[in-house]
């Protein structure tokens, strides 16, 4: 038995490196960029770092109000009421009444699209009897979808040593946001709404460009500096986008609309595999065959830069030949994907087929064959005879 390496995905044209497109230098204190179907990181500076979330918090509150909507626990129409805590807490207001009732839709604009820290609380309160509680319930959350460097001490992100997060885990809260609830996420691309006869504009700059972007908040703070929760489709593709720590709303209008147009236009997703791609016919050695189709069960998409396509490889790498019996569904190796400057991807690769092993006088023929010819005389195929994917690869 012999390592096989079967190289079986190859381009003829030379593709620029991943360095000469990724921009290493941003203002941003911390950033954060995927693409949102593969979850492939585009760009990461201190994402992981803890660092105040101020607005952005409020993502997780909307997040917990969708809930909620979708298990009929509010409804859109329902109406709350403004406590004195909501009437008078201090920052960005949608200017609910004190002692008034509020729709609930009207609050999740309020929220989302004035950034208000009084309809944050009304709609704390309503969901969790308090904001204390209510906090509770949002770190439950966090835990849930995998921040495991958040902690949430109320629902508006106010300055508190204790609330923090990072661009890792508001991307992991966005991308939950945008896949759980599609039928409320609508809400974050609206530029303004209307009331009490107040038109409010939304805060978020990439609304106001045309390049794509549909979500999702801002947040700002004198230690936070100025921040941004983004998203946007072009051409199907969506990426998700958190930035940090910028020194003014100039600045986070001018780097957030630099990165998302980046994001959008330098990456494509190639589809490498379509499921059940053949890769290989393997060798089988006293098999009622003599070989045996390897194929990778599942697809694989990957987000490359624009062209890199062109240097991209793949190898199928097992032990062979096999020997029977094989059974359908039997891993046999790994299909590995390289890419210039990226980490390679490997897929398992398996039979496709039983191949039950000979009765005994064939067996002793071919034992015999062995001894004589050596394993080699009906290795199928070798690394000079490899056999093309089935697949195509497309965008």
């Amino acid at each position: 038995m012999r390592l096989i390496l079967l190289t079986f995905l190859t381009f003829l044209i030379a593709a620029p490196a991943m360095a000469d497109i990724i921009p290493f230098e941003t203002v941003a204190r911390e950033a954060y960029i995927l693409d949102a179907e593969t979850g492939q990181v585009l760009f990461d500076k201190a994402a992981d770092e803890r660092m105040p979330t101020s607005s952005m918090s409020k993502t997780m509150t909307i997040y917990l109000v969708f809930e909620a909507l979708k298990n009929g626990k509010l409804t859109l129409d329902q109406e709350l009421p403004v406590s004195e805590k909501a009437w008078r807490m201090q920052g960005s207001k949608m200017f609910v009444p004190l002692g008034g009732m509020v729709k609930v839709e009207d609050l999740i604009r309020g929220v989302i699209i004035q950034s208000g820290n009084d309809a944050t609380i009304v709609l704390a309160e309503g969901l969790a009897g308090s904001e204390g509680e209510f906090a509770v319930a949002m770190n439950r959350k966090a835990k849930e979808l995998g921040m495991v460097n958040s902690n949430f001490m109320n629902a508006s992100g106010w300055p508190d040593p204790d609330h923090y997060s990072t661009c890792h885990d508001l991307a992991i809260l966005a991308a939950a946001l945008i896949n759980d609830y599609p039928e409320y996420y609508k809400y974050y691309s609206e530029k303004d709404f209307v009331y009490n006869n107040i038109r409010q504009g939304n805060r978020n700059p990439l609304l106001y460009k045309n390049i794509g972007a549909d979500g999702i908040k801002t947040g700002h703070t004198e230690v936070a500096g100025y921040g941004l929760m983004a998203s946007g489709v072009r051409g199907g593709r969506r990426v998700i986008m958190v930035l940090n720590g910028m020194a003014s709303m100039d600045e986070r209008a001018q780097e957030s609309t630099r990165l998302m147009e980046w994001a959008l236009a330098s990456f494509s997703n190639v589809t490498v595999f379509q499921p059940n791609t053949k890769v290989a016919d393997a060798s089988v050695l006293m098999g009622v065959e003599k070989s045996v189709p390897l194929i990778v069960e599942r697809d694989l998409k990957i987000t490359m830069p624009r062209m890199a396509e062109s240097a991209m490889k793949a190898t199928a790498v097992y032990k062979g030949p096999l020997e029977a019996p094989v059974k359908k569904g039997q891993e046999v190796g790994v299909v590995r994907v390289t890419l210039p400057n990226m980490s390679p991807i490997e897929l398992p690769i398996v039979a496709a087929k039983d191949i039950p092993r000979l009765g005994f006088f064939p067996s002793v023929v071919e034992k015999a064959r062995r001894i004589i010819f050596g394993d080699n005389a009906i290795q199928s195929i070798d690394a000079e005879q490899a056999v093309p994917m089935e697949g195509t690869v497309s965008q």
